[in-house]
Protein backbone atom coordinates (compact mmCIF):
# COMPACT_ATOMS: atom_id res chain seq x y z
CA UNK A 1 0.00 0.00 0.00
CA UNK A 2 1.23 3.51 -0.84
CA UNK A 3 1.69 5.69 2.23
CA UNK A 4 2.14 9.42 2.60
CA UNK A 5 5.80 8.84 3.52
CA UNK A 6 6.27 7.39 0.02
CA UNK A 7 4.90 10.61 -1.45
CA UNK A 8 7.15 12.82 0.66
CA UNK A 9 10.27 10.73 -0.01
CA UNK A 10 9.68 10.60 -3.77
CA UNK A 11 11.31 14.03 -4.15
CA UNK A 12 15.03 14.78 -3.84
CA UNK A 13 14.71 18.15 -2.17
CA UNK A 14 18.23 19.37 -2.81
CA UNK A 15 17.90 18.75 -6.54
CA UNK A 16 14.34 20.09 -6.62
CA UNK A 17 15.39 23.33 -4.93
CA UNK A 18 18.18 23.81 -7.48
CA UNK A 19 15.84 23.16 -10.41
CA UNK A 20 13.15 25.49 -9.08
CA UNK A 21 15.66 28.23 -8.32
CA UNK A 22 17.00 27.87 -11.86
CA UNK A 23 13.44 28.07 -13.19
CA UNK A 24 12.86 31.36 -11.36
CA UNK A 25 16.13 32.83 -12.60
CA UNK A 26 15.39 31.78 -16.19
CA UNK A 27 11.86 33.21 -16.06
CA UNK A 28 13.22 36.58 -14.93
CA UNK A 29 16.00 36.57 -17.52
CA UNK A 30 13.67 35.58 -20.38
CA UNK A 31 11.27 38.39 -19.47
CA UNK A 32 14.17 40.84 -19.03
CA UNK A 33 12.59 41.69 -15.68
CA UNK A 34 14.31 43.33 -12.73
CA UNK A 35 13.20 40.63 -10.33
CA UNK A 36 9.98 39.28 -8.87
CA UNK A 37 7.19 40.27 -6.52
CA UNK A 38 5.01 37.88 -4.56
CA UNK A 39 2.30 38.06 -1.96
CA UNK A 40 3.63 36.66 1.31
CA UNK A 41 0.80 35.40 3.49
CA UNK A 42 2.65 33.77 6.38
CA UNK A 43 1.63 30.31 5.11
CA UNK A 44 3.78 27.44 3.91
CA UNK A 45 3.36 27.84 0.13
CA UNK A 46 4.26 31.52 -0.07
CA UNK A 47 7.08 31.09 2.46
CA UNK A 48 8.70 28.26 0.48
CA UNK A 49 8.25 30.18 -2.78
CA UNK A 50 9.81 33.26 -1.21
CA UNK A 51 12.87 31.39 0.05
CA UNK A 52 13.40 29.69 -3.31
CA UNK A 53 13.17 33.10 -5.01
CA UNK A 54 15.76 34.52 -2.59
CA UNK A 55 17.98 31.53 -3.34
CA UNK A 56 17.62 32.20 -7.07
CA UNK A 57 17.87 35.98 -7.20
CA UNK A 58 19.07 37.28 -3.86
CA UNK A 59 16.83 39.24 -1.48
CA UNK A 60 17.28 42.61 -3.23
CA UNK A 61 15.51 41.33 -6.37
CA UNK A 62 12.66 39.72 -4.45
CA UNK A 63 9.93 42.17 -3.48
CA UNK A 64 7.25 41.27 -0.95
CA UNK A 65 3.71 42.53 -0.49
CA UNK A 66 1.84 41.46 2.64
CA UNK A 67 -1.85 42.03 1.88
CA UNK A 68 -4.10 41.14 4.81
CA UNK A 69 -7.73 41.95 5.39
CA UNK A 70 -7.91 42.38 9.17
CA UNK A 71 -11.35 40.74 9.23
CA UNK A 72 -10.06 37.49 7.75
CA UNK A 73 -6.28 37.41 8.26
CA UNK A 74 -4.96 36.52 11.72
CA UNK A 75 -2.36 38.95 13.02
CA UNK A 76 -0.10 35.93 13.59
CA UNK A 77 0.06 35.37 9.83
CA UNK A 78 1.04 38.99 9.25
CA UNK A 79 3.80 38.77 11.87
CA UNK A 80 5.13 35.51 10.41
CA UNK A 81 5.24 36.99 6.89
CA UNK A 82 7.00 40.17 8.00
CA UNK A 83 9.51 38.30 10.15
CA UNK A 84 10.50 36.05 7.26
CA UNK A 85 10.88 38.89 4.76
CA UNK A 86 12.75 41.08 7.24
CA UNK A 87 15.13 38.23 8.08
CA UNK A 88 16.44 38.32 4.52
CA UNK A 89 16.05 42.07 4.01
CA UNK A 90 13.69 42.07 1.02
CA UNK A 91 11.83 45.25 0.11
CA UNK A 92 8.52 44.72 1.88
CA UNK A 93 5.21 46.57 2.04
CA UNK A 94 2.37 45.85 4.45
CA UNK A 95 -0.89 46.94 2.84
CA UNK A 96 -4.17 46.23 4.59
CA UNK A 97 -6.87 45.80 1.96
CA UNK A 98 -9.92 46.35 4.19
CA UNK A 99 -10.75 49.75 2.70
CA UNK A 100 -10.28 48.50 -0.86
CA UNK A 101 -12.73 45.66 -0.24
CA UNK A 102 -15.17 48.08 1.39
CA UNK A 103 -14.93 50.45 -1.60
CA UNK A 104 -16.87 47.89 -3.62
CA UNK A 105 -19.93 48.91 -1.59
CA UNK A 106 -20.47 51.45 -4.37
CA UNK A 107 -21.86 48.52 -6.37
CA UNK A 108 -25.63 48.13 -5.90
CA UNK A 109 -25.29 44.35 -5.66
CA UNK A 110 -22.30 44.23 -3.29
CA UNK A 111 -22.75 42.42 0.02
CA UNK A 112 -19.67 41.88 2.15
CA UNK A 113 -21.40 38.91 3.79
CA UNK A 114 -21.52 37.01 0.48
CA UNK A 115 -18.83 34.56 1.55
CA UNK A 116 -17.52 33.13 -1.72
CA UNK A 117 -17.96 36.19 -4.01
CA UNK A 118 -16.36 38.50 -1.45
CA UNK A 119 -13.65 35.95 -0.66
CA UNK A 120 -12.75 35.67 -4.34
CA UNK A 121 -12.84 39.47 -4.58
CA UNK A 122 -10.16 39.64 -1.89
CA UNK A 123 -7.96 37.31 -3.94
CA UNK A 124 -8.53 39.40 -7.09
CA UNK A 125 -7.77 42.65 -5.28
CA UNK A 126 -4.47 41.15 -4.15
CA UNK A 127 -3.70 40.09 -7.72
CA UNK A 128 -4.39 43.58 -9.09
CA UNK A 129 -2.13 45.18 -6.46
CA UNK A 130 0.67 42.73 -7.23
CA UNK A 131 0.41 43.47 -10.96
CA UNK A 132 0.31 47.22 -10.40
CA UNK A 133 3.50 46.98 -8.39
CA UNK A 134 5.07 44.58 -10.90
CA UNK A 135 4.32 46.96 -13.79
CA UNK A 136 5.72 49.90 -11.83
CA UNK A 137 8.97 48.15 -10.95
CA UNK A 138 9.49 45.93 -14.00
CA UNK A 139 8.97 42.67 -12.11
CA UNK A 140 7.31 39.30 -12.65
CA UNK A 141 4.48 38.21 -10.37
CA UNK A 142 5.48 34.91 -8.83
CA UNK A 143 2.63 32.57 -7.94
CA UNK A 144 2.61 30.41 -4.83
CA UNK A 145 0.17 27.64 -5.84
CA UNK A 146 1.25 24.03 -5.35
CA UNK A 147 0.46 20.89 -7.36
CA UNK A 148 -2.34 19.78 -5.04
CA UNK A 149 -4.15 23.10 -5.44
CA UNK A 150 -3.61 23.15 -9.20
CA UNK A 151 -4.97 19.62 -9.59
CA UNK A 152 -8.09 20.41 -7.56
CA UNK A 153 -8.55 23.87 -9.01
CA UNK A 154 -8.44 25.11 -5.44
CA UNK A 155 -7.59 28.73 -6.16
CA UNK A 156 -9.36 31.84 -7.42
CA UNK A 157 -9.47 32.29 -11.16
CA UNK A 158 -7.77 35.61 -11.97
CA UNK A 159 -6.99 35.91 -8.26
CA UNK A 160 -4.14 33.87 -6.81
CA UNK A 161 -4.33 31.98 -10.11
CA UNK A 162 -3.34 35.17 -11.98
CA UNK A 163 0.46 35.02 -12.04
CA UNK A 164 3.45 34.92 -14.39
CA UNK A 165 5.09 31.73 -13.11
CA UNK A 166 4.38 28.91 -10.65
CA UNK A 167 7.68 27.70 -9.16
CA UNK A 168 6.24 25.12 -6.74
CA UNK A 169 3.52 23.89 -9.10
CA UNK A 170 5.23 20.47 -9.29
CA UNK A 171 5.23 19.94 -5.51
CA UNK A 172 2.31 18.38 -3.65
CA UNK A 173 1.29 20.10 -0.41
CA UNK A 174 2.99 17.50 1.79
CA UNK A 175 6.14 17.88 -0.31
CA UNK A 176 6.00 21.66 0.06
CA UNK A 177 6.09 21.24 3.84
CA UNK A 178 9.12 18.96 3.53
CA UNK A 179 10.77 21.47 1.21
CA UNK A 180 10.12 24.07 3.89
CA UNK A 181 12.05 21.93 6.37
CA UNK A 182 14.91 21.59 3.90
CA UNK A 183 15.06 25.35 3.28
CA UNK A 184 14.81 26.29 6.94
CA UNK A 185 11.34 27.82 6.95
CA UNK A 186 10.36 28.48 10.59
CA UNK A 187 8.62 25.47 12.13
CA UNK A 188 5.61 27.54 13.20
CA UNK A 189 4.90 28.17 9.51
CA UNK A 190 5.57 24.58 8.45
CA UNK A 191 3.03 23.14 10.90
CA UNK A 192 0.42 25.85 10.35
CA UNK A 193 -2.83 24.52 8.81
CA UNK A 194 -3.34 25.67 5.23
CA UNK A 195 -5.83 28.46 4.69
CA UNK A 196 -6.49 30.97 1.87
CA UNK A 197 -8.01 33.28 4.55
CA UNK A 198 -10.70 34.49 2.14
CA UNK A 199 -13.35 34.76 4.87
CA UNK A 200 -13.33 34.63 8.68
CA UNK A 201 -12.29 31.22 9.99
CA UNK A 202 -11.53 29.94 6.48
CA UNK A 203 -9.53 26.69 6.62
CA UNK A 204 -8.58 24.73 3.50
CA UNK A 205 -9.12 21.15 4.68
CA UNK A 206 -12.40 22.09 6.33
CA UNK A 207 -13.71 23.63 3.11
CA UNK A 208 -12.44 20.74 0.98
CA UNK A 209 -13.75 18.08 3.35
CA UNK A 210 -10.46 16.26 2.74
CA UNK A 211 -7.01 16.12 4.28
CA UNK A 212 -4.08 17.03 2.06
CA UNK A 213 -2.47 13.69 2.93
CA UNK A 214 -5.44 11.99 1.26
CA UNK A 215 -5.43 14.35 -1.71
CA UNK A 216 -1.71 13.92 -2.26
CA UNK A 217 -1.91 10.14 -2.03
CA UNK A 218 -4.55 10.07 -4.76
CA UNK A 219 -2.68 12.47 -7.07
CA UNK A 220 0.60 10.63 -6.57
CA UNK A 221 -0.98 7.22 -7.17
CA UNK A 222 -2.85 8.40 -10.25
CA UNK A 223 -0.26 10.58 -11.98
CA UNK A 224 3.13 9.44 -10.67
CA UNK A 225 2.49 5.73 -10.20
CA UNK A 226 -0.03 5.32 -13.05
CA UNK A 227 -2.38 3.28 -10.88
CA UNK A 228 -5.82 2.82 -12.49
CA UNK A 229 -8.46 5.00 -10.93
CA UNK A 230 -10.59 2.08 -9.75
CA UNK A 231 -7.63 0.58 -7.83
CA UNK A 232 -6.59 3.75 -6.01
CA UNK A 233 -8.74 3.16 -2.87
CA UNK A 234 -7.15 -0.28 -2.42
CA UNK A 235 -3.62 1.01 -3.08
CA UNK A 236 -3.85 4.10 -0.87
CA UNK A 237 -6.46 3.34 1.78
CA UNK A 238 -8.38 6.48 0.78
CA UNK A 239 -12.14 5.83 0.78
CA UNK A 240 -13.72 5.45 -2.67
CA UNK A 241 -16.10 8.35 -1.95
CA UNK A 242 -13.13 10.63 -1.26
CA UNK A 243 -11.29 9.50 -4.39
CA UNK A 244 -14.43 10.24 -6.39
CA UNK A 245 -14.67 13.68 -4.80
CA UNK A 246 -11.06 14.51 -5.66
CA UNK A 247 -11.54 13.46 -9.27
CA UNK A 248 -14.84 15.34 -9.46
CA UNK A 249 -13.16 18.52 -8.23
CA UNK A 250 -10.38 18.11 -10.77
CA UNK A 251 -12.76 17.63 -13.68
CA UNK A 252 -15.12 20.45 -12.68
CA UNK A 253 -12.26 22.98 -12.57
CA UNK A 254 -10.70 22.26 -15.96
CA UNK A 255 -11.63 25.76 -17.11
CA UNK A 256 -9.22 27.23 -14.55
CA UNK A 257 -6.25 25.45 -16.08
CA UNK A 258 -6.97 26.51 -19.67
CA UNK A 259 -6.89 29.76 -21.57
CA UNK A 260 -10.37 31.09 -22.44
CA UNK A 261 -11.95 29.34 -25.44
CA UNK A 262 -12.13 31.25 -28.73
CA UNK A 263 -14.99 30.99 -31.23
CA UNK A 264 -13.38 29.51 -34.34
CA UNK A 265 -14.33 30.74 -37.83
CA UNK A 266 -13.93 28.02 -40.45
CA UNK A 267 -12.02 30.22 -42.93
CA UNK A 268 -9.41 31.24 -40.34
CA UNK A 269 -6.48 28.83 -40.30
CA UNK A 270 -4.79 30.05 -37.10
CA UNK A 271 -6.46 32.33 -34.62
CA UNK A 272 -3.15 32.91 -32.85
CA UNK A 273 0.13 31.39 -33.95
CA UNK A 274 3.50 31.97 -32.39
CA UNK A 275 5.91 33.36 -35.01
Amino acid sequence: MIRIDDVVRSIEYDKASEIISGFIMEAVENAKANGIVLGLSGGIDSSVTYMLAVKALGPSRVHVLVLPDTRTTPEEDVRDALELANKFGSKTYLIRIDNIVDSYSILPFFDINDKIPTGNLRARIRMSILYYYANKKGLLVLGTGDRSELFLGYYTKYGDGGVDALPIGSLLKTQVRKMGEYLGVPEKIIIKPSSPRLWPGHMAEEELGLKYEEIDLVIYALLDRNIPLEKIPEETGVLPSKVEKIIRMHRSTRHKRKTPPIARLPWIRDVIREI
